[in-house]
């Protein structure tokens, strides 16, 4: 491997789960090797990638790691800090392991609380949340603009961004750039149509990116330099276990869901190169974007399906424990995939993309 390598970022979404990526991108700090060019990313893809390429141009390495332990903490801290009363979605985020808030378990209310959640998960499938959010609360809005300085990230050249979104009315996916960020930006793509209003921008509104582009590959192989491309994926792409209960179903249906626009992508990634590698190595393309995607390296570091449990709860369980928990296996992960394919970078792909159209 070359003293440096540069290389793209692919960042999945996933809610809560985002802290495994977290972990992931910890970990690859620590390497003096690796030069970031720019990032892609979905929900809380797109706030992991604002937040580290905000610390990244404010304080280096360190000070990118700090950037993202900070927001992740605020994020559990600001769950804690609101009472029910207060925060209409307390009783879809405030959880323990077993499924009940923290500050009742121990109370007489505990016994009641399963009630209580699925009278929440019925009040999401019965009414939108412009019945019973009117107000639009969203607590994560006030943490994104505390935790980045957008118009630094609009004005950098350093590092490029791209963060998807789903256009409400056209049904068709739309990249923000580094010139388009802001706050809302990083809300329209991680706005889920059952607990946010749609995001308005620009004369459109939006709702989360991952359902088309979860994370968008495309925009960083046509507009980025780098050979290499790392995917930080979050969704189990398989599960051993058939779910046999409803929120277990619900679940899986989920990581599906969220699944579908990467695995899209990779298959027609696999199918170009194998039809571009049967030109000799030295045919260059008139088109550039082909000589790119015959030339990429694409590596992956993916969640194990054991990493987190496989309802569609605990993607918005902000529990310090468990985002530290997460923290942990990305970091594990990551030193894991270095450790194996350190050799590998700048040289040769680790993904083995002909599996998935065998």
């Amino acid at each position: 491997m070359a003293d440096v390598v540069p290389i793209d970022l692919a960042l999945q979404g996933g809610g809560a789960h985002g802290a495994f990526t977290w972990g992931v991108l910890d970990r690859l700090l620590d390497e003096r090797g690796l030069h970031y060019v720019a990032i892609s990313g979905a929900s809380a893809g797109a706030m992991n990638a604002v937040v580290f390429a905000d610390g990244l141009l404010s304080g280096g390495r360190a000070g990118a790691q700090k950037a993202l332990w900070a927001f992740w903490k605020a994020i559990s801290r600001a769950a804690h800090g609101a009472q029910p009363a207060d925060n209409p979605f307390y009783p879809f985020f405030l959880t323990t392991g077993g499924g009940l808030p923290r500050w009742l378990t121990s109370s007489p209310w505990a016994a009641s609380m399963e009630l209580w959640h699925k009278f929440a998960d019925s009040l999401t499938r019965t009414f939108s949340p412009y019945q019973w959010n009117p107000f639009n609360i969203n607590p994560l809005v006030d943490i994104i603009r505390t935790s980045v300085d957008f118009q630094r990230l609009r004005r950098t050249d350093e590092i490029g961004l791209f963060v998807s979104a789903t256009s409400v009315q056209t049904g068709t996916l739309r990249i923000f750039r580094n010139c388009d960020l802001s706050a809302e930006v990083v809300m329209a793509s991680a706005c889920l149509p059952q607990l946010f209003q749609a995001v308005e921008i620009d004369g459109d509104t939006y709702w989360d990116g991952g359902y088309l582009g979860n994370p968008p590959l495309l925009p960083l192989i046509k507009e980025s330099d780098p050979s290499d491309l790392l995917i930080i994926q979050l969704n189990p792409a398989s599960r051993k276990e058939r779910p046999r209960n409803a929120a277990d179903i619900a679940g899986r249906l989920n990581e599906i869901t969220f699944n579908a626009s990467l695995m899209q992508e990779l298959k027609n990634l696999a199918l170009l190169k194998r039809a571009l590698s049967e030109e000799p190595a030295d045919h260059r393309f008139r088109q550039d974007v082909f000589n790119r995607i015959r030339d990429l390296n694409v590596h992956r570091i993916a969640a194990d399906e054991a990493a987190y449990g496989r309802g569609p709860r605990s993607k918005l369980d902000p529990e310090w424990e468990f985002l530290m928990r997460l923290h942990g296996l990305g970091a594990r992960a990551a030193d894991a995939f270095l450790k194996q394919h350190w050799g590998d970078l700048g040289k040769r792909s680790t993904l083995e993309l002909d599996t998935l159209i065998a």
